[in-house]
């Protein structure tokens, strides 16, 4: 073979080759495209929901999908492992999370897990403007809004008032009730005991030290009331087990374990304290890596039509954030709600700010003493 025919040779093949390789390229390209195509597709008819137990009865993600075409599937979890599972993903993983509403702009402002709420995608008329206010204030951070409201509840007490009466959380504390009493061990019951010395807990969230100091002292209010504890209670079905049997007389519980032994038993009444219930907000908020953001908002507002939030109060015991349920419901809860919320007490409930940094490591240390003493 001439250096001529060698040389064409060469060429021949290497445009062969080249040519060869362009096409794979754009066919690799394109199968890109394909799947990303056919990804996104996936992601828009698949909503990836964390969240609490009960929080999403069946019938409601059955009815959900069968109006929108997107499936809800759900994780169940709590406040703790929200923050754990998007913190390992950067956000990632879900597209819908509920923490409460102190659990939001800490969170935010320390590790950017979420994304703001647009309000131009949200029905915002169909929320409690009281309730939404609440909300924005508390999930609020740099301008932005980070949560909208789901359900609410509120933690006072309960009491079998042919056995015992009470008005405010020391009351669990009197002599006449030793060993008749119970509370949990969390950060709930630092909360109320120091409301109902005459402090305000949430206002040294920004004073570290008086804070601390604020927490020793209910510390130690608490430890000298463990001989009128009969248990600290670990979950509601323990509590509820024990004000059926009689062990206890009365506890610090939520509005919603007291409202259901109420049902049972007309002379268990839930009481809102003398120096205020504590409230709490389950919320809506959009992980920072979210994919599918536009189910996120469809289940949003699908959940506070009136009609659908009506029969989630129902399932789940707690009210939602929806307005034009209270109708929608049955009259006992109707009536349990009004008993222990007449006009004028909603505007006395505590509710949790954000929790800055830093804050529960001085709680578990007061709670662990507690804990520990004789």
């Amino acid at each position: 073979m001439t250096e001529r025919s060698a040389w064409l040779t060469t060429r021949r093949y290497s445009l062969n080759t080249e040519g060869g390789m362009s096409r794979l390229l754009a066919a690799m390209l394109l199968l890109g495209v394909v799947l990303a195509s056919t990804a996104a597709a996936d992601d828009s008819k698949k909503l990836r929901l964390i969240t609490w137990a009960d929080y999403v009865p069946a019938d409601i993600v059955a009815q959900f999908k069968k109006d929108t075409g997107i499936q809800v599937e759900v994780t169940l979890s709590n406040n703790e492992e929200m923050i754990s599972k998007l913190r390992a993903t950067g956000g990632a993983g879900y597209d819908l999370a509920q923490p409460s509403q102190d659990r939001l702009t800490g969170v935010q402002s320390e590790f950017g897990l979420y994304k703001p709420i647009d309000l131009t995608k949200v029905k915002v008329e169909q929320f409690r403007p009281e309730i939404l206010a609440i909300t924005r204030q508390i999930t609020t951070l740099n301008g932005k809004l980070y949560g909208l409201p789901y359900l609410w509840g509120t933690e006072g007490l309960v009491v079998n008032s042919k056995r015992a009466k009470v008005a405010d959380y020391p009351d669990l504390c009197r002599p006449d009730l030793k060993g008749k009493t119970s509370m949990r061990l969390r950060r709930p019951t630092l909360m109320a005991f120091a409301f109902a010395a005459g402090k305000d807990p949430f206002a040294l969230y920004s004073d570290p030290k008086a804070y601390a100091a604020l927490m020793e002292n209910v510390g130690k209010t608490l430890s000298a009331c463990k001989a009128n504890v009969r248990f600290f209670f670990d979950n509601k079905d323990q509590l509820l087990n024990g004000m059926r049997a009689g062990e206890v007389v009365a506890a610090m519980m939520w509005d919603t374990g007291g409202w259901t032994l109420n049902r049972e038993n007309p002379d268990v009444q839930y009481v809102v304290p003398r120096s205020g219930a504590l409230g709490w907000l389950d919320t809506f908020a959009l992980p920072a890596r979210g994919r599918n953001d536009a189910g996120a908002y469809a289940w949003i507002n699908f959940t506070m039509r009136p009609d659908i939030a009506a029969r989630i109060t129902r399932n789940v015991g707690n009210w939602t954030a929806a307005r034009g349920t209270e109708q929608l419901v049955d009259q006992r809860m109707q009536a349990q709600y009004h008993a222990s919320f007449p006009e004028g007490a909603f505007k006395g409930i505590r509710w949790y700010p954000a929790i800055p940094p830093g804050l529960e490591e001085t709680e578990g240390r007061i709670l662990d003493r507690i804990k520990a003493a004789n």
